[in-house]
């Protein structure tokens, strides 16, 4: 997955970073959004419903939490503080809570609870927090940087002492608005399909959302429904966790890996060799 994590600390960089409070586009920039809904139109979705969200107050263009994509951080995620005892004290309470979810993953995905708990530990807390960034802003504010003008107009809300050199910003909002926008076409297909209003849901930064912090194109290819009530939420801990089982499944989790594969593997939810590390360590001790 392509993403920031654990979101209950990124979100918290905004006031270290200098970023809290910063203002939307002024209004000479015009609709920061009208030639993204435009190519959403242009791509199938029906123009009333995209002129809705983008019409509704709460669809806003998110400066704060895209800019931490595009500023100086020196600030590193303490991976320890989830393998603490208090930690796995937690960890073990939910197993207990939601035993039967846990069971019903590891027989459909070969997945151990252990791995599946740690996971979701370190993505939110085990639930307790999964972001209060809209979702549906986040992505278009990210994908409405391939405007020029908009982008421009980001550039000028970052304070300078936090910038990155102009060149790197072109470059990652480039990239950044080609990937959200593909994220965004998703997001809008899953929500669709799901019966969920997009403009409800929230998340991290980065767009992931939910207990397990999915990205939208793997909550559409890859989320499950584990609580078999017909739908996919998120948010629901049975559903969640029968999602990470799958996307690790999908991954070629196996039974009997050894532990530099089950590394491996972990590494496909984030590449990030503390995070995958901290995983087995907290499934160590959940195992005990």
């Amino acid at each position: 997955m392509i993403r920031l994590r654990p979101v209950h600390i990124a979100i918290g960089f905004l006031v270290c970073l200098g970023l809290a409070g910063m203002d939307p586009p002024p209004a000479s920039a015009g609709n920061p959004f009208s030639g993204l809904s435009n190519r959403l139109v242009a791509e199938g979705f029906a123009a009333d419903k995209i002129q809705a969200l983008y019409h509704d107050p709460g669809s806003i263009f998110e400066t704060e939490g895209v800019a931490l994509f595009f500023v100086h951080s020196e600030t590193r995620i303490n991976y320890e503080q989830f393998a603490a005892a208090e930690a796995i004290a937690r960890a073990r309470q939910y197993m207990a809570r939601h035993r039967d979810a846990l069971v019903a993953a590891e027989a459909a995905h070969g997945v151990p609870a252990e791995i599946i708990a740690g996971i979701l530990l370190v993505e939110t807390r085990l639930g307790t927090y999964t972001g209060n960034r809209r979702v549906f802003s986040i992505l278009s504010t990210m994908a409405a940087l391939s405007d020029p003008a908009v982008r421009q107009a980001l550039w000028e809300q970052i304070p300078p002492q936090r910038r990155i050199s102009p060149a790197r910003f072109a470059a990652k909002a480039d990239a950044k608005s080609a990937w959200a926008y593909e994220e965004l076409k998703a997001f809008l297909r899953f929500t669709s399909r799901e019966g969920i209003d997009p403009r409800g849901v929230t998340g991290s930064y980065a767009g992931a959302m939910g207990i397990c912090q999915f990205m939208p194109r793997n909550a559409l290819r890859l989320a499950r429904d584990g609580d078999g009530d017909g739908r996919v939420d998120l948010f629901n801990h049975a559903d969640a966790i029968a999602s990470v089982g799958n996307y690790l499944r999908h991954h070629n989790w196996r039974p009997g890996l050894t532990r530099d594969q089950r590394y491996r593997v972990i590494l496909r939810y984030n590449y990030s060799k503390p995070y995958a590390e901290t995983i087995l360590k907290i499934a160590d001790q959940l195992g005990e």
